[in-house]
């Protein structure tokens, strides 16, 4: 994201991270819209896995409000809790968090909107999305 700053590292880069760059990179380059990565487990409470699985069912190029994923989990008025998951999701962009909205408008995300509406546009452009300014 934006706001974060790489850490500096040594030597070649574990083979599970350099696919997780190249899934990524085949993704912001429009080639991907699907990612085969197994993520090591976290702590979490068993709602946010349960948010968590829920984004992983939403289509690359669609999104759903705070309220549909807290129906779909089974807790119709957590849709405040939903973006509380969002917010601790730690696999930001694999597991698209940035896919959900508020009702009326882009919502939160922790990258910043502009990193949100960036990816949403991405997404509907098949790849095709300019890069905000403040991101190059």
């Amino acid at each position: 994201m934006p706001s974060e700053h790489p850490r500096a590292t040594r030597g070649a880069a574990p083979a599970a991270v350099a696919d997780g760059a190249r899934q990524l990179a085949e993704y912001f380059s429009g080639r991907r819209r699907r990612f085969t990565l197994t993520l090591d487990d976290v702590p979490a409470t068993d709602f946010q896995r349960d948010v968590w699985r829920a984004l992983t069912a939403i289509a690359y190029g669609e999104t759903r409000t705070y309220g549909d994923v807290a129906r779909e989990v089974g807790r119709p008025l957590a849709a405040r809790a939903v973006g509380q998951a969002n917010h601790a999701n730690p696999w930001a962009i694999i597991v698209p968090c940035h896919r959900v909205v508020a009702a009326a408008g882009l919502g939160g995300y922790g990258g910043g909107l502009e990193v949100k509406a960036y990816l949403l546009d991405l997404e509907r452009a098949d790849g095709r999305a300019t890069e905000p300014s403040r991101l190059t």
